[in-house]
């Protein structure tokens, strides 16, 4: 168990997840709220980040639509083929494509 450095209360272990959906686990005392989140998580939280943000693509108008290019590495990993369909859902703000 972790003590608070602010009361000196008793911290509990608890878990967030960010806008983008990594998932993290926190601190945070019972006593005044105070969070924190330790060096361990925060590296593997930028690791995650780096990730993340290593691909940019650009989007194109295709017709009425537009359209987006998945790199190659992420083809791959996610195991996606031509002409595949995919789910799309838009929640908050954050696209998610999903292999049907």
């Amino acid at each position: 168990m972790k003590i608070c450095s602010e009361c000196h209360g008793d911290m509990l272990e608890k878990t967030a997840q960010t806008p983008e959906g990594i998932n993290y686990n926190y601190f945070k005392c019972v006593k005044c709220g105070e969070e924190i989140v330790d060096m361990k998580q925060l590296h593997n939280m930028a690791e995650k980040y780096r990730t993340i943000k290593k691909y940019h693509v650009k989007l194109s108008k295709w017709g009425l639509s537009i359209g987006l290019r998945i790199p190659k590495e992420i083809v791959k990993k996610c195991h996606l083929k031509d002409n595949e369909e995919v789910a799309i859902i838009s929640e908050n703000g954050i696209i998610k494509v999903i292999p049907s």
